[in-house]
């Protein structure tokens, strides 16, 4: 039976009025939550702020730590060579990494309370971030010591800092820990040549993140391992590496990085790099400048070609010869400067790093030289296992950038694993 047009007109109009109601009905519902959610946030911040305004964060830089890196000195303890190193043209690292991991914190500057050593310990990158410090104690010299880190922490531990974040390398992170034990917690932006300990942050900017959600109260603490290394053994090719004791360090697993392992020496280790070895030395090219890295593995590689490599040195291979030992980032560019080039690098263990810790003579201006397809990453199964990601720390954030994404990692003879540079 046809339905008059009259009613047709009278239902199609009560299902406009029902829609509209509905609609109407979620717009209330979806205001109320909108409502709440305001009110929550409001509520949220409310709860927020002052805890931020009661938190003190103690800031110090060693300026100079890291700066003899990219000259293969091999660290920055001896004041001497911080002097040749500066007589050569090198710049001052730790102040533009403190920089990075401080813009993460900007937002927070008129909340927190920042606690710094005069002039270029802190106080300067601070202000050069927005951030108007407390300047606490003296800074008698601007050739600072470690004297100075160490006053600067027991002050700031003293005024009630509720964690010590620094830019340094081992030797600061010592000093630190000789000076205020655990009373605080610390946490490192790595700057330095040796940067072994667990202290430290895998990044500046990763630095700044940690620090951040442990201001808010959203990360726990736990003990780290303090490392050091005998810096003029080290000079010597020979590597002598101590426990100096632990320090609290806030605890965020994928920002933060482990204490370095050293693979061990089994016979199953030694003949995993020797098989790596004559997969490499198998596809060497001629006439190509190849960058051999630190390490046991990259060592077995001039081993099989009957070469002197340096242990923990970065030197230059061609031709199955080596043409230079121990080679700093002058060096290197000169040498590749008109020349087809190659990386041979093992990342350290349990940290991961290929780039960035102990080899600082491959620097940014090498690498882009080269050419990131020309990057060869070697590595044994076992230490592969310790490590779940590998990692890049070049003092370039658009140049880690440009490598993060997945690589090839030589693991045998004639054995490739494909592993994601994070």
């Amino acid at each position: 039976m046809r339905v008059p047009t009259k009613w047709r007109q009278i239902e199609q109009a009560g299902h406009s009025l029902s829609k509209m109601y509905f609609k109407f009905k979620k717009f209330r519902e979806l205001l109320t939550l909108k409502k709440l959610f305001d009110g929550d946030m409001q509520m949220l911040e409310k709860t927020r702020q002052p805890s931020l305004k009661s938190k003190i964060l103690g800031l110090i830089v060693n300026p100079i730590a890291g700066i003899a890196g990219k000259y293969a000195f091999k660290g920055s303890d001896n004041p001497e060579l911080v002097r040749r190193a500066i007589e050569l043209g090198a710049k001052p690292i730790s102040p533009e990494r403190a920089k990075e991991a401080l813009l993460v914190l900007k937002p927070l500057k008129d909340v927190l309370r920042l606690l710094t050593f005069p002039s270029i310990m802190g106080e300067d990158e601070a202000r050069e971030c927005g951030f108007e410090p407390e300047v606490v104690g003296e800074l008698p010299s601007i050739k600072t010591t470690s004297e100075d880190t160490k006053k600067a922490a027991r002050i700031m531990a003293e005024r009630g800092a509720e964690l010590i974040l620094y830019a340094g390398g081992d030797g600061t992170t010592v000093d630190i820990l000789e000076a205020i034990d655990q009373k605080i917690p610390i946490l490192g932006i790595p700057s330095g040549v040796k940067i072994w300990s667990a202290t430290f942050a895998t990044t500046p900017k990763t630095a700044g993140f940690i620090t951040l959600r442990y201001l808010w109260g959203e990360l726990p603490v736990r003990e780290a391992e303090v490392m050091d290394v005998n810096e003029q053994l080290f000079r010597r090719d020979a590597l002598n590496v101590q426990l100096k004791g632990y320090a609290i360090t806030p605890y965020e697993p994928q920002y933060l990085q482990g204490s370095k392992w050293m693979s061990p020496q089994t016979t199953n280790e030694i003949e995993d790099q020797n098989a790596i070895a004559r997969s490499v030395v198998e596809n060497l090219e001629p006439n190509t400048v190849y960058i051999l890295g630190p390490g046991t593995t990259c060592k077995a590689i001039a081993d099989l070609l009957g070469i002197d490599k340096t242990l923990l040195g970065v030197d230059l291979v061609q031709n199955r010869r080596i043409i230079a030992k121990d080679a700093d980032e002058r060096e290197i560019l000169r040498v590749i400067k008109n020349a087809k080039s190659k990386i041979i690098v093992t990342p350290i263990g349990r940290q991961g790093f290929i780039f960035g810790r102990g080899n600082q003579q491959i620097s940014p201006e090498v690498i882009n030289k080269v050419g990131i397809e020309n990057i060869i990453v070697i590595a044994t199964p076992y230490k592969l296992s310790t490590i779940p990601t590998l990692r890049v720390d070049t003092g370039s954030p658009e140049l880690d950038e440009t490598l993060r994404g997945y690589i090839r990692v030589i693991t045998g003879y004639h054995q490739i694993l494909i592993k994601k540079i994070q």
